[in-house]
């Protein structure tokens, strides 16, 4: 019997490998034995797998709580929050590995490979959990194994078990009628990706303070950069884009005529600890204060707040 938290030991290596016109980067390696614990709410940069080899628990994903059970791979895909609670009653123990995946500059217009295909429907599928992993524990335990006897050749096993390891990981989680006679989902080039994951980021972290460092050491880009690609992609800064978010976001709570919060509760609840402060760029921008937009409705200023914000905002 192979002792699991030995999968652990391969964080040593770190390679890619080549998957069709996809590029994966190994991240990490990590193992966790069955008792009760919890990782609170966080986000990655990157892919992060878990196999759950026993016990259960509770996946949050991206606002949504899933029930994961011995069996179970589940995906926390990048730039969406997610935390794991593990049972008190049947604690969860898991492998988890974590990687990026980039698919690469496109070759000629020929057909599109199964792989490639599959990755892509990987990339845009909305299912995040599944029980379909006939023989991905085995392969866990071959790659522990590997990484225990570490055995002439063993690296080269290793790559080609990660290869199995996470196609079979796309194939758990795709839906067969996405790769059908279905057109392929379009691929997301490497800088709208990464603008995807600092929309995700923003949309997770608006009610606190963001700063461009932040926002850098999620994408692994200078800051420079980071400004630049984003307003290449999307015509716009990304303070701008941060600030209509947080003003749409306020603009839904003072409509909300069920909630009880205060206008300085509002304001610090979408990232602005100064009430006057957002007082102000709120009436700039819709003409009408957060208190008389409540006691509108928001009609009056509502429609205002789909426009682009004056720049510098």
């Amino acid at each position: 019997m192979i002792s699991r938290q030995h999968f652990a030991d391969l964080a040593h290596l770190t390679f890619s490998v080549s998957l069709g016109n996809f590029q994966c980067e190994i991240v990490g390696w990590g193992f966790i034995e069955p008792r009760w614990w919890r990782n609170y709410m966080h986000t990655h940069s990157f892919f992060e797998v878990c196999y759950a080899y026993q016990g259960q628990g509770l996946f949050h994903f991206g606002g949504t709580n899933y029930t994961v059970r011995a069996g179970d791979v589940f995906i926390a895909k990048p730039g969406v929050a997610h935390e794991i609670i593990s049972s008190t009653e049947d604690p969860l123990g898991i492998y988890f590995w974590s990687y990026t995946l980039c698919e690469q500059e496109e070759k000629g217009d020929g057909p599109i490979s199964k792989i490639d295909a599959l990755l892509r429907a990987y990339l845009t599928s909305p299912s995040v959990v599944s029980d379909h992993t006939p023989s991905m524990l085995r392969t866990l335990e071959l790659l522990t194994e590997e990484g225990i006897h570490r055995e002439p050749g063993y690296v080269q096993v290793v790559q080609g078990l990660v290869v199995k390891l996470l196609l079979d990981t796309a194939r758990a989680i795709v839906d067969p009628g996405m790769l059908g006679g279905s057109p392929i989902p379009p691929a997301y080039s490497p800088e709208e990706i990464v603008t995807q994951t600092i929309k995700r980021y923003l949309s997770d972290n608006y009610a606190r303070a963001i700063t461009m460092r932040d926002l850098a050491s999620q994408v692994h880009l200078s800051e420079r950069h980071t400004a630049r690609l984003f307003r290449k992609v999307t015509g716009d800064s990304i303070m701008h884009y941060l600030t209509q978010m947080r003003l749409m976001k306020a603009s839904q709570l003072l409509r909300d005529r069920q909630a009880t919060l205060s206008i300085k509760e509002i304001a610090q609840s979408c990232g602005y600890p100064d009430v006057r402060y957002f007082t102000t760029l709120f009436h700039q921008r819709t003409g009408l204060t957060p208190a008389l937009f409540r006691q509108q409705g928001g009609v009056s200023g509502a429609a205002l707040l789909t426009h682009t914000l004056v720049p510098g905002h």
